[in-house]
């Protein structure tokens, strides 16, 4: 009963001393997140959204937005078709048209080829049908693994490229929680053919960075 005369300096007081903790808690975390240059990534206290089990996880705008700045939707021709190319690791298969699709040719049968030639609604199509191939696969491979958007993006960016969430070394690490030593596994995916492409050395470094802003 002591306390009763000064209930309202102490309730602000409590509240001022959270309020100045939770700024703290802020700016620390914030220390964390990469700046333009820097290499070293800390988030092993990054914030992260459960994947509900039984729910369908999708790439966010962000995940997109990078997809397509790498990608691109190349070869585009006067008269508004749009041409596949070959990959430029081995200057052939696996062609690639539109907005990096492989494999199947949905609209004309067989697989993409150098005469394989889309409309860019097409192109957008099968798109939308691939990514939600890849979040699937992705989400498959992470489980229950809690995953911010920003990070499951990423890994999204980093399977439609490569193929190879349910193998990679970052994909373990995310698991496990290791969110530093995830990060710093996209850049070693940056050859072609055996060899250093700067394109591939980009993207990875976006994706490290899209995946380290949590």
């Amino acid at each position: 009963m002591q306390y009763q005369g000064n209930n309202r300096n102490f309730f602000t007081s409590l509240r001022d001393l959270v309020t100045r903790g939770m700024q703290s808690v802020v700016h620390t975390a914030n220390r964390g997140l990469p700046q333009q240059g820097q290499e070293n990534l800390h988030l092993d206290s990054v914030p992260c959204v459960p994947h509900e089990p039984g729910g369908r996880r999708t790439v966010g705008e962000k995940g997109i937005a990078l997809i397509k700045r790498f990608e691109g939707c190349a070869r585009l021709r006067t008269d508004g078709m749009v041409e596949a190319y070959p990959d430029p690791g081995t200057g052939g298969d696996p062609w690639t048209i539109g907005w990096g699709a492989t494999g199947r040719d949905n609209f004309n049968g067989g697989r993409i080829g150098p005469d394989t030639l889309w409309s860019r609604q097409q192109c957008d199509e099968r798109l939308e049908r691939d990514l939600v191939r890849y979040a699937r696969e992705v989400a498959d491979a992470l489980g229950d693994a809690p995953t911010s958007q920003n990070q499951f993006d990423a890994m999204v960016s980093f399977h439609y490229n490569t193929g190879a969430i349910a193998r990679a070394t970052l994909t373990r690490r995310h698991i496990a929680g290791e969110f530093t030593a995830a990060c710093g596994e996209f850049a070693r995916w940056n050859k072609a053919g055996g060899r250093v492409l700067k394109g591939l050395t980009r993207r990875r470094a976006e994706e490290a960075r899209l995946y380290a802003n949590s």
